[in-house]
């Protein structure tokens, strides 16, 4: 199904408004299904991927400013998200000792179990995206994809 078919539009629109649309769209169909797929586990996509940046830190505590950088979506309320994340006992908070005004946040072994389960069923859901394209394809969308966002 065409974007214009999605919207209903019978206005023709340049190929930039339809690119973005484009995009906009399937970002909205993402998030939905990942969201679907963390339901049953309860926790957000925002809480899902703070656990995947503190799995990364290998063992090393994290700040807020470390998990704020490298979450996809920037605008996230991080302490927030981490006071969810405290509340489920899937990490910790603790002060830092060099820096006392520093919270140096980490992945619980409960998180990491979580992350454990979710990992089949994540990987399940993104092959699932990629099923009626070829893995050349799927490169040059990416490719496309790195080169339209860093206009």
């Amino acid at each position: 199904m065409t974007i214009e078919e999605v919207i209903k539009s019978s206005v023709p629109m340049s190929p930039q408004k339809r690119v973005v649309l484009n995009i906009g769209y399937t970002q909205n169909k993402l998030a939905e299904g990942i969201q679907s797929v963390l339901k049953p586990f309860d926790i957000s996509a925002e809480q899902f991927n703070v656990l995947r940046i503190l799995r990364g830190q290998k063992g090393k505590p994290a700040n807020m400013s470390l998990i704020q950088e490298r979450m996809l979506a920037k605008t996230s309320n991080t302490t927030r998200l981490v006071d969810k994340l405290l509340a489920k006992e899937l990490v910790t908070r603790k002060i830092c000792p060099s820096n006392r005004r520093k919270m140096e946040i980490g992945i619980t072994s409960k998180g990491l179990e979580l992350l454990s389960e979710l990992d089949p069923v994540i990987v399940t859901h993104e092959h699932a995206y990629g099923q009626k394209m070829s893995v050349e394809e799927l490169e040059q969308l990416s490719a496309l994809l790195d080169k339209f966002r860093n206009l």
